[in-house]
């Protein structure tokens, strides 16, 4: 694949920043809140997270049994979010420095893709619309409109154990010659940003979340972030030359081993 049919790759960026988008964008999980309150609720929601972190079940089973326990009508789910799903403050400071700086911010989701194009308008406003999503869709049941009771489906992007995986995204870019390949970056909070992980060349890590036992298990580096004001400030100095990926990376892992030595 030419490095002018990838999409982010039109600009000819020398950086890219891939995404997580719910619990990483947002505050809080859209998913989640669909199942915890539309669905079968946040103790079945929880156990499903441990299994696939475990690795007792895939990602994929885990989640389109969540799915499947919301029979709310489409467009009411969607409303609903509307209402609840909070933006992290300084993600829309983050995307305006991005545009300005030929940035490409790529969303790479376990979720569906209308839901989140909805929430990003509504909460980043037309702006977003350049916003590239990857992310699994919906459609309807046979004989019934996704805007009716039990109407709706979840449609996987692909046939991996993930449902989404989203390395295979990301992989297209770092296979780019060297003279033309972006520094690329991740940020992420949980099981769903397991595959892409290993495959950027800095992975923020939400503090506190999944991603972070996992990175640690297996020996992933990573650096932690709370909110895109701690990202906007990391990726400004690498851009501007004032540190790499290599220093930030070992430097995360530093301080979270320290961190872990402060609480014992």
């Amino acid at each position: 694949m030419g490095s002018y049919t990838l999409p982010a790759m039109q600009t000819s960026p020398q950086f890219i920043f891939f995404t997580d988008f719910d619990g990483t964008i947002t505050q809080s999980d859209s998913n989640d809140f669909l199942t915890d309150n539309l669905g079968y609720g946040q103790e079945l929601r929880k156990q499903g997270n441990q299994d696939v972190l475990m690795d007792k079940m895939s990602f994929r089973d885990s989640f389109q049994s969540m799915m499947e326990s919301v029979k709310t009508p489409y467009d009411q789910c969607i409303k609903t979010l509307l209402e609840n799903i909070k933006l992290d403050p300084h993600f829309k400071e983050f995307h305006d420095w991005c545009r300005q700086n030929n940035v490409p911010v790529v969303v790479l989701s376990s979720g569906m893709e209308p839901i989140i194009r909805a929430l990003l308008v509504h909460l980043v406003g037309k702006e977003a619309d350049d916003i590239q999503i990857v992310a699994n869709n919906v459609a309807p049941r046979e004989g019934k409109s996704i805007n009716e009771q039990g109407g709706w489906q979840i449609v996987f992007h692909d046939d991996s154990h993930f449902g989404h995986d989203k390395s295979i995204e990301i992989r297209q870019y770092a296979k780019l010659p060297d003279s033309i390949r972006p520094t690329m970056f991740y940020a992420g909070d949980g099981v769903s940003d397991l595959s892409a992980a290993k495959e950027t060349d800095l992975l923020f890590a939400k503090k506190g979340h999944d991603l972070v036992t996992y990175c640690v298990r297996e020996n992933v580096p990573f650096t932690e972030f709370e909110s895109w004001f701690s990202i906007l400030a990391t990726v400004k100095d690498i851009v501007a030359g004032k540190t790499t990926v290599k220093q930030v990376s070992a430097q995360g892992v530093e301080d979270f081993k320290k961190g872990v030595e402060v609480k014992h």
